[in-house]
C-alpha cells in the first residue's frame, strides 16, 4: 500500500526542518507516541536506529526505526533551491514501512511538506488491517501532519488536548 499526503506550513523551510528534527518536540505533535529512543547513533541522523512505541487505543506497537536519508545533513543555511529529505524505515510485528518526507520552499515564509508512505504486511492480522482499512493509514498520517502544523505555527501540544 502506497500513498502521499501533503500540507503547507506557514514557516520558513529551515525552521520547519529544524522543528521536525528536534527530538524534544516529537511528543508535542506525534499523537500516540509513548517512546522514541535511539539505540545507536544520534536522533535523526543518517543510519540511526531507534526503538519506538506507539499507542493506538489500548494497543501499543513496538517498532524499530532507521533513518535512511537525511539531506542535507546540516539543517542550517539550506540553499534556496534545495529540497530537504528525511526518509525512515520502520519495522514492527507483521509490518514494514518506509516514509519519505520532502520539505520544499513555496515562498520564504511557507513550506510544503510532502510525505510518501509505503507499507508491506507479512502477518495475517496486519494484512487484514491493510486490506480492510487502508484509509485509516492515510488518515493517521494526515493527522500527524496537521498536529505538527498546529504545533509549529501555534505552539499547540497534543498532550494538552482533552481525551
Amino acid at each position: 500500500m502506497k500513498y502521499t499526503n501533503s500540507i503547507e506550513i506557514a514557516l520558513p523551510r529551515e525552521e520547519v526542518a529544524q522543528l521536525l528534527a528536534d527530538p524534544a518536540h516529537i511528543p508535542k505533535w506525534l499523537r500516540g507516541l509513548v517512546r522514541h529512543e535511539p539505540v545507536n547513533g544520534m536522533h535523526g541522523q543518517l543510519g540511526t536506529t531507534s526503538q519506538v512505541a506507539m499507542q493506538a487505543g489500548k494497543q501499543t506497537m513496538e517498532l524499530t526505526e532507521t533513518i535512511t536519508r537525511r539531506d542535507p545533513a546540516d539543517l542550517h543555511d539550506i540553499p534556496k533551491e534545495a529540497v530537504v529529505h528525511f526518509d525512515r524505515e520502520t519495522v514492527g510485528a507483521g509490518m514494514w514501512s518506509v516514509v519519505r518526507d520532502r520539505l520544499t520552499e513555496v515562498n520564504p515564509e511557507t513550506t510544503l511538506w510532502e510525505s510518501e508512505s509505503e507499507f508491506r504486511f507479512s502477518s495475517l492480522p496486519m494484512r487484514l488491517v491493510g486490506l480492510l482499512m487502508p484509509g485509516a493509514f492515510r488518515k493517521q498520517s494526515q493527522q500527524h501532519m496537521q498536529d505538527f502544523k498546529a504545533f509549529a505555527e501555534q505552539g499547540k501540544d497534543v498532550r494538552e488536548e482533552p481525551n
